[in-house]
């Protein structure tokens, strides 16, 4: 039996990523763009400057290419994830469990509102622009409802072989002020502080060390914290050639945050303080744009996100004391393509294709239990319609296709033979928009 809650108490580890992931979004817990325009054409935009949401993403330095104006979105992602476990009989010992056990669970997340807002400011006759982005640049929720069909889900032992309901909320907020300049008649460079602010509620909590009542561990809810500030740098620079190629580069450094802390507490109910980090990885972006047909627009964005340098992604295991370190997680490559259409005066359509490299394998599925790593794949379309020469409306879809991971359950001895483990993701996404012209 000492075996077995031994067994159970590395089993919460599962729930890992309900604490350090998102099932929001394609990069992680990064989103991949922001508002209608930006979404439609799948996040490519480090070199073609639609609107100020999507160059306050990924390249702050193509505002000067746009007109004063100010845009508003809002996205609502709606995540389909599951999660399926199985155990053998005698996974855990001898008679442990005395028959095989598997399941499989849907998330009850629901939908998750991500709102964007930007503007920018050119004074006649001069070279600088001013702007600020306010942008949800991640966010994630995971409920997964205890049921004992479940074996992860089952109730603590000696009811079950699981951890009963895993539970997470996560939003992050970026306030982008920016200064850009056109250095030449081509060549337009930008610099941005990023300043964040993080909320991150967790139940059960495995980045904090777990409690030993009865002979087992069991892990602190992290439910009772604040928001958390946070920051970081951009740099960007896009250059127009003569000859219908644009060019944008952008750099957005790694983002430290104060650590999360939280008012928890003992099995028996005595206060304990518990705190740890979550920062951003760095994110470096490339970008090209070729305008040289009529009426066409072609961009394409390429990708590297440091998340093997960014805690908690870059640790792996348990520590002594039984908390998880980590997400053991790859840096991700990404790849963004776009098209726009000017349909007429007032209307134009836009269609765009995302994909990123899965940073997480077999061995790494047990601390990634619903993670939106396993997203790879997305399309979006859109459009916007002028209302006005000031005003106009935009909409776009995305389909994030089906993705999953699949691996034994671990134990800091290795992999634990007769457990699998299952995380399946997809999502759509629906966004609407508004954008003001001067």
């Amino acid at each position: 039996m000492a075996r077995c809650s031994r067994i159970i108490s590395l089993i919460l580890a599962a729930c890992l990523m309900a604490a350090t992931s998102t099932a929001v979004a394609q990069y992680g817990p990064l989103l991949t763009a922001a508002g209608p325009i930006n979404r439609s054409m799948a996040g490519a935009s480090t070199a073609a400057p639609l609107d100020t949401l999507g160059a306050y993403l990924w390249n702050p330095a193509t505002i000067t290419g746009l007109e004063n104006s100010a845009d508003i979105g809002l996205e609502v992602f709606m995540p389909s994830a599951e999660l399926a476990s199985s155990v053998s009989a005698g996974a855990f010992g001898p008679g442990v469990p005395p028959v095989t056990l598997s399941g499989r669970t849907a998330s009850e997340s629901g939908a998750f509102p991500i709102p964007n807002f930007g503007f920018v400011y050119r004074p006649d006759g001069s070279r600088w622009s001013y702007g600020v982005g306010l942008m949800s640049l991640a966010g994630f929720g995971v409920n997964y409802p205890g049921t004992p069909s479940n074996p992860l889900l089952s109730p603590p032992p000696p009811n079950g072989f699981g951890v009963g309901p895993i539970y997470s909320q996560y939003s992050l907020l970026q306030v982008v002020p920016t200064i850009a300049v056109e250095a030449t008649d081509r060549l337009s460079l930008s610099f941005s502080p990023m300043i964040d602010l993080a909320s991150l509620n967790i139940d059960p909590g495995l980045l904090a060390s777990p409690d030993v009542e009865g002979g087992r561990g069991t892990y602190p809810p992290l439910t009772h914290g604040s928001y958390h500030w946070g920051g970081g740098f951009s740099v960007g620079a896009w250059y127009q050639t003569d000859v219908d190629w644009d060019f944008g580069v952008s750099y957005r450094s790694l983002q430290s945050f104060i650590p999360f802390q939280y008012a928890s507490r003992t099995p028996e109910g005595f206060p304990r303080t518990i705190d740890f980090l979550v920062d951003v990885p760095a994110t470096l972006s490339l970008g090209t744009a070729y305008k040289g047909f009529e009426r066409w627009l072609f961009a394409l964005d390429l990708r590297y996100l440091d998340f093997a340098n960014t805690r908690p992604y870059s640790h792996s295991g348990f520590a002594p004391d039984g908390a998880v370190r980590g997400l053991d997680t790859a840096s991700m490559f990404a790849l963004a393509t776009g098209v726009q259409r000017v349909l007429s005066e007032r209307a134009v359509f836009r269609m765009g294709y995302s994909y990123c490299t899965k940073p997480i394998g077999a061995d790494q599925a047990f601390f990634n239990v619903a993670s939106p790593f396993v997203l790879q794949h997305a399309l979006s379309l859109g459009g916007t319609y002028d209302i006005t020469k000031k005003f106009n409306v935009s909409v776009a879809y995305s389909h994030f296709f089906t993705g999953s991971v699949s691996g034994p359950w671990q134990s800091p001895a290795g992999p634990i033979p007769g457990t699998n483990v299952t995380s399946t993701l997809s999502a759509d996404a629906v966004i609407a928009g508004v954008g003001f012209k001067h």
